[in-house]
């Protein structure tokens, strides 16, 4: 996950902390390379990340300015707690459920949706 800047250089595919799907073997040169950033997260094993949100109401307390993240692999809902440009807690949530989720979604109501793309796929309304 990065916050793009104009003018710096991400690395992918040279540098990269993911690994090749099927033999699992090594992407590029290695994790880290002068002049390429480097991520402000990742997860290894990738937890293949989909939709994201920014949470901006009120809705669910002491999570507002939270990033949600959908998981397809780790088959949960991430929350990431920033301070400014730092992750300063990883929370996953909705493990219980075993989806797959697609997207997530801040609604004009306030409230987080999230679309599961297993065979019955569905659309939840995150409640607290």
């Amino acid at each position: 996950m990065n916050i793009d800047e104009a003018g710096k250089n991400y690395g992918w595919p040279v540098i990269t902390y993911g690994r090749e799907y099927v033999t699992g073997g090594k992407i590029g040169e290695g994790t880290a390379k002068e002049g390429m950033e480097q991520p402000l997260r990742y997860w290894v094993p990738s937890i293949a990340p989909s939709g994201m949100a920014f949470l901006t109401s009120d809705r669910y307390p002491g999570w507002k300015g939270s990033l949600f993240i959908g998981s397809l692999r780790a088959q949960a809902l991430v929350r990431l707690e920033l301070d400014g440009r730092s992750v300063v807690r990883e929370e996953r949530l909705l493990t219980n459920l075993f989806e797959r989720f697609r997207d997530v979604r801040q609604g004009p109501d306030g409230w987080l949706y999230l679309l599961t793309d297993n065979e019955d796929g569905r659309i939840i309304r995150l409640e607290r």
